[in-house]
């Protein structure tokens, strides 16, 4: 990943957190692909081993540089999780006393993220109107805390069964919500389906939804950009990767290639990763 100039943020504050070591083993796979369609990705992904992080950035623009964006938010992120190892370290924000330090951290993060591509945008015309989609996921203890801002989705495939864990910040999510007996046609019909209600850039400030999900042995996390999900419905992905088996790669390259038969229409990023929980009394 690029190193960033730092950004000001407002509201610096010490924080002194008392970190917890992870008793999960996690083995995972990545894979992004620039679809059928577009010119360029501007799609971004990082996995932080050290900090068991995992985000996909979905950047939004074009011209305005979304491949930027999303890039800036892995970066901002991956340079927050880093400097907030140190106890004496000074946050961005505050603590939301409401939240638990794992989840403060993800949400501070993207946060952070979200301040500096709206600083830039705002402090650079060529950059004008760029944003992205986030999600995030942290493994703390034995839970996977999920953090998203926009349509960029996690999911959780556990006995045999897959099931999203974020809600997409749409307008198709919102009539989904007004309009609960929404048939299949009226679905396919809605206008605006591509539009996102939320997402990095678009003020100074931004909401970010996070939940914590106990860690089950045999677990798999998937985190996507729209290029996967528009594209292969959840049955489809769990198929995919149950055919696999083991091999995260193989699935990881399997759902990219499904996405791209079905139109490929934009670009196409996925995360696997596999949980097992150690069952050794060292690890507290």
């Amino acid at each position: 990943m690029g190193s960033l100039t730092p950004t000001p943020l407002p509201e610096a504050v010490n924080q002194r957190p008392v970190e917890q070591r992870a008793s999960v083993v996690i083995r995972y796979a990545a894979r992004t692909d620039v679809g059928m369609k577009r010119a360029h990705n501007e799609d971004f992904f990082a996995v932080l081993e050290e900090d068991m992080l995992f985000i996909v950035a979905d950047g939004m623009g074009g011209h305005a540089a979304g491949e930027v964006a999303s890039q800036m938010a892995v970066d901002v992120m991956a340079e927050f999780f880093a400097r907030s190892r140190d106890d004496d370290a000074t946050w961005p924000y505050k603590l939301k006393p409401e939240l638990s330090y794992a989840e403060n951290r993800l949400v501070c993060g993207i946060r952070a993220a979200n301040y500096r591509i709206f600083d830039t945008a705002r402090s650079n015309i060529s950059r004008k109107g760029m944003g992205t989609t986030i999600v995030a996921a942290h493994v703390a203890a034995d839970a996977m805390y999920v953090a998203h801002v926009g349509d960029s989705r996690a999911y959780l495939i556990r006995e045999q069964a897959i099931r999203q864990l974020t809600r997409d910040h749409s307008l198709l999510e919102d009539y989904r919500a007004a309009k609960p007996d929404l048939t299949p046609e009226e679905e396919a019909n809605f206008p605006h389906k591509n539009v996102i209600t939320r997402a990095l850039g678009m003020r100074d400030e931004v909401e970010v939804d996070i939940r914590r999900e106990p860690i089950q042995n045999g677990d798999i996390f998937m985190l996507c950009g729209d290029g996967l999900s528009g594209m292969v419905d959840d049955p489809s992905m769990l198929a995919i990767i149950q055919q696999a088996g083991e091999d995260l790669e193989q699935a990881t390259a399997a759902l990219v290639d499904a996405a791209n038969r079905a139109g490929g229409v934009d670009n196409i990023t996925a995360i696997l990763a596999r949980c097992s929980l150690r069952t050794d009394s060292s690890v507290g």
